[in-house]
């Protein structure tokens, strides 16, 4: 059993709903192992002439709805001097953000492993970064002019306009060629073409198949899929809006793009990362906090979270 300590950020412990935090998953896996675990929130990080230090709480984690925590009194730590930190803080993707990775990456100069790796979380936009892999993708465009936004459309017929930061589903529009609600969308996203967004040919696979979340744990995906089909008065196939979560085994499509993708994720720190597949196209590869693993080990008998920190334990003793 493990002896390491571990860290966790993310956003309010008590406010996660505990049925399908995947982080939540996490922490009880690793306290399984033995880890001894430490919890801090975005506000707790900061840099001291140039080390990286947080107001970190013990942390007790418990599989019960009614109780799944329990803190003891805040200290103040080197994270450097953590064997692992998680950062599972939720988008959005802002400059907060961006400067709690900077404090991330003096904790990974200064001794400790970091999952996500923090330079991989700035540079891998969860919406841009399938460029890098364009056979994955179905036809994408990221722009912010309107016109070629407008001549997009008109070329597929149907696609799928949204920003290029937040979660959920937030903003996402299905826009179609000759309705007159087209201009004004895509006027909001770019505000006026003052800022990029992306669009996507529309893929109709979703009201079917759904939005499918591949798994990947250090750059192999986890064997099911957890397929969100989009209510029946909504094209999104989000669980925060109100898509339903089906689990089912994963296709050859889907082990062709995480054998893409994967490996190349795994190189660069990216331990624990979520493919969204609609159609057998890759839509979006995120990289923050991915979810889904709860709600797949309930389906399938599955523990995402020990597959991961069994990945974290080998990533650790390499390191040593």
């Amino acid at each position: 059993m493990s002896a390491h300590r571990l860290a966790v950020v993310m956003d309010p412990i008590t406010d996660i709903k505990t049925a399908k935090d995947t982080t939540l998953a996490m922490l009880l896996a690793a306290q399984r192992r033995g880890f001894e675990l430490h919890y801090l929130e975005m506000g707790d990080l900061f840099l001291r002439d140039g080390v990286a230090c947080g107001h970190s709480r013990p942390l007790t984690v418990y599989d019960d709805p009614a109780r799944w925590f329990a803190l003891e009194g805040r200290r103040t730590t080197r994270l450097g001097d953590f064997d692992a930190i998680l950062m599972r803080k939720d988008p959005p993707f802002d400059t907060e953000y961006i400067y709690a990775t900077y404090i991330l990456e003096r904790a990974e100069d200064q001794g400790a492993l970091v999952v996500n790796r923090p330079r991989g979380l700035r540079d891998m936009n969860e919406k841009v970064y399938t460029a890098w892999f364009p056979q994955c993708c179905a036809p994408t465009l990221v722009t912010r002019d309107m016109a070629d936004m407008h001549a997009f459309v008109a070329e597929h017929g149907k696609a799928v306009a949204k920003p290029l930061h937040g979660m959920g589903g937030r903003s996402i529009f299905v826009v179609e060629h000759g309705d007159k609600n087209t201009a004004v969308i895509l006027e909001t996203l770019t505000d006026y073409g003052s800022r990029y967004a992306i669009v996507q040919r529309y893929l109709p696979e979703i009201a079917v198949t759904g939005d499918a979340r591949v798994l990947v744990v250090d750059g192999e995906p986890v064997p099911y899929a957890l397929a969100r089909i989009p209510s029946g008065d909504d094209n999104r196939g989000n669980l925060a809006a109100g898509a339903t979560g089906i689990g089912r085994p994963l296709d050859e499509r889907d082990r062709f793009l995480a054998a893409q993708i994967g490996p190349r994720l795994a190189e660069q720190g990216m331990l624990f990362v979520g493919l969204d597949v609609i159609g057998g196209f890759v839509t979006e590869i995120n990289v923050t906090s991915p979810t889904g693993a709860r709600e797949l080990d309930k389906q399938f008998g599955l523990d995402i979270g020990a597959l991961f920190i069994g990945a974290v334990e080998r990533r650790i003793a390499a390191r040593a």
